[in-house]
């Protein structure tokens, strides 16, 4: 008798099962400070595999990691592509592959766009509990993507602003997001005008060169800094990086993949799981960046939630 075929679960279905990216904290806090307890954490991520597809303009990356404590198996393929002339087609698209860690058998196939939008999301609001500053009020959110989408959401269901701003470099779609979600936003005409004062900034953009200034920003705000995934990419200027306390979710990627830290020299003062874990303080009265490039144990704790709610719906 062979192994049962594996199962397809498309966005809809993981949307289903993950409603709320906040359902993943728990799972996704464990999955960082284990990480970041090295071997004993149990968790064996190697740095993403990047395929250039040069004649394209885009990239393949391929994410694999067995986390020992969820005793879980994936590996995540994910494409990106720069300047899409064809705008119906998402810049980024991810499939994840469920393994059976005790034979290698694939269990199942899931839409990985939905998955990565929400961890994603998810650690940036992980980062955020631990590093804004103790009265923040003002959310600042650069880029209207399927990433400020998700963002937007968790952010605004765990902390409470005042006031929500958006800036967008084709005005549209900034516009388009104000009247899409739930709650205020006001729509900025320039990045310095909602960054200006703001106490939490989330970069979520598809910027190669630096779109966020430190002169710009407020002493004491929260930067979560989620674009700019290449060595030669960047979001943040020399100035906001070496003048911030600066949290990665990985050393060995940031040193790796993002540009913001590579051609910056910025000192990285901790990984976010080591803050997790209680080993680094999290310094919430200092400016403080939370570099995030998303890591491949975060795909696995959030495809192995999706599976199990959809096996226990089954």
């Amino acid at each position: 008798m062979g192994s049962a075929p594996p199962v397809f679960i498309g966005a809809e279905e993981v949307e289903k099962h993950l409603h709320r990216a906040s359902l993943l904290l728990p799972a996704l806090e464990a999955a960082l400070a284990n990480f970041s307890a090295g071997a004993a954490g149990g968790v064996v991520q190697p740095v993403r595999t990047v395929v250039p597809v040069h004649r394209h303009g885009g990239f393949l990356g391929v994410m694999p990691a067995y986390s020992a404590a969820d005793d879980a198996l994936t590996t995540k393929l994910v494409t990106f592509y720069e300047h899409k002339k064809d705008s119906s087609v998402p810049s980024h698209q991810a499939t994840v592959l469920l393994l059976d860690p005790r034979n290698g058998s694939l269990k199942a196939v899931l839409d990985g766009s939905v998955i990565t939008a929400k961890r994603t999301a998810a650690v940036s609001a992980i980062a955020t509990k631990l590093l804004m500053p103790a009265f923040a009020e003002v959310l600042c959110i650069l880029g209207a993507g399927v990433q400020a989408y998700s963002h937007y959401d968790i952010f605004t269901e765990l902390f409470t602003f005042k006031e929500v701003r958006i800036w967008n470099r084709t005005k549209e779609k900034a516009v388009k997001f104000a009247n899409s979600v739930n709650g205020p936003v006001q729509v900025c005409s320039s990045a310095q005008e909602a960054v200006s004062g703001a106490d939490v900034i989330i970069t979520v953009t598809m910027a190669t060169t630096p779109i966020l200034f430190g002169d710009w920003v407020k002493p004491g705000a929260h930067i979560n800094a989620v674009g700019a995934s290449r060595p030669d990419w960047r979001e943040l200027d020399d100035e906001l990086m070496k003048n911030s306390v600066l949290f990665v979710d990985s050393r060995e990627a940031a040193l790796t993949e993002s540009g913001d830290v590579i051609l910056s020299g910025a000192e990285i003062f901790a990984e976010l799981g080591e803050v997790v874990k209680g080993m680094k303080p999290a310094l919430p009265e200092k400016t403080t960046v939370f570099k995030s490039l998303g890591m491949a144990v975060e795909d696995t704790v959030a495809a192995k939630f999706v599976y199990d709610s959809w096996s226990a719906g089954n």
